[in-house]
């Protein structure tokens, strides 16, 4: 079996939420295997990333240069094809970054590539089983994944359970010097932040977003009953942005804010991956939707096939008896 490695990112001076879920589905590929990490950045945040995750993962491949100091997949890209064994398999997760990633590396590798993974069945021989989505998640495909020269495979952010054992007791290894040269074409040059609205969604511990259930825009009305019933915020997905009826500051989603909430009402929204990509930590996700395929519902912990215009009133009045 080939050396498996996992792409880990962060933010500050913390891993991103899918580190953990890299390393469950690659024990999913080989259990026996040892598994290997790879973070790229410059400074103390990046040292702070590489000495915790040593707790998950056998060794942690530290690249560590003054061009990284903000995520380039092009530097990046580079940096990988210096240091990666041939015919390793690289899992990484299937965001905005790992979209950038992902293909252009498994071509520099020579190698297999598949992306937007759900679900990941074994190995036979060289033909990995995995698990993906097509039509916005109604129907799972079951396609193979050929890894004799290795392979790139890009990971649905929540799809796999996060492997919290932590007990690896794995070690920091600097393979910074191996980078080679980082020279590239595309230069970093300033972050936009996001407009502040009046609410900062991101801060939410109970949200209810609504999805294109809503119908109308003065049906959001009955979602901002419920919330402020729950103590909660309203959120939405991108389509209610994109008709305009509430600001984009609201709306989660990877192109929109990333929220960490304890409860994540999920009222008539399908579930793209796009939408899923903006949740994390793991919240409690209660789903209703009139769709019974929904590929919300793969996700939620609890799931109500119902029409929200007739499930919100109805649970307002219930919470507000209580």
């Amino acid at each position: 079996m080939a050396q498996i490695f996992a792409y880990i990112t962060y933010k500050g001076s913390v891993a991103d939420d899918s580190a953990l879920e890299l390393l469950a589905a690659a024990k999913k590929i080989d259990a026996a295997a040892k598994i290997n990490a790879v973070v790229a950045g410059s400074g103390a945040d990046l040292n702070a990333v590489c000495t915790a995750m040593a707790a998950s993962y056998n060794e942690v491949w530290k690249i560590d240069n003054a061009a990284m100091a903000y995520p380039n997949a092009e530097v990046i890209r580079k940096a990988l094809v210096n240091i990666l064994p041939a015919g390793s398999i690289v899992l990484m997760p299937h965001d905005t970054f790992g979209m950038d990633l992902g293909p252009g590396l498994s071509i520099k590798m020579n190698a297999g590539f598949a992306s937007d993974v759900v679900g990941i069945e074994g190995v036979d021989a060289n033909a990995l089983k995995l698990v993906r989505q097509e039509f916005g998640g109604q129907v799972s495909t079951h396609v193979t994944c050929d890894i004799s020269g290795g392979a790139v495979i890009t990971l649905r952010p929540g799809s796999f359970q996060a492997d919290e054992s932590k007990s690896a007791g794995g070690q920091v290894v600097d393979k910074s010097a191996n980078a080679g040269d980082l020279t590239v074409g595309r230069k970093f040059l300033e972050v936009v932040a996001a407009e502040v609205g009046d609410v900062d969604i991101t801060k939410a511990e109970v949200l209810v977003s609504i999805g294109r259930g809503i119908e109308d825009v003065e049906n959001i009305g009955v979602a901002q009953e419920l919330a402020e019933a729950m103590g909660a915020v309203v959120s939405c997905s991108r389509p209610i942005v994109d008709a305009k009826w509430m600001e984009k500051s609201r709306q989660v989603g990877t192109s929109g804010q990333t929220v960490k909430p304890k409860v994540y009402m999920a009222m008539g929204i399908s579930g793209s991956f796009q939408h899923l990509g903006g949740i994390k930590g793991n919240p409690f996700i209660v789903a209703v939707n009139k769709n019974p395929k929904a590929p919300i519902f793969q996700v939620a912990d609890v799931g109500v096939v119902a029409n929200i215009l007739e499930f919100m009133p109805e649970l307002t009045e219930k919470i507000k008896e209580m």
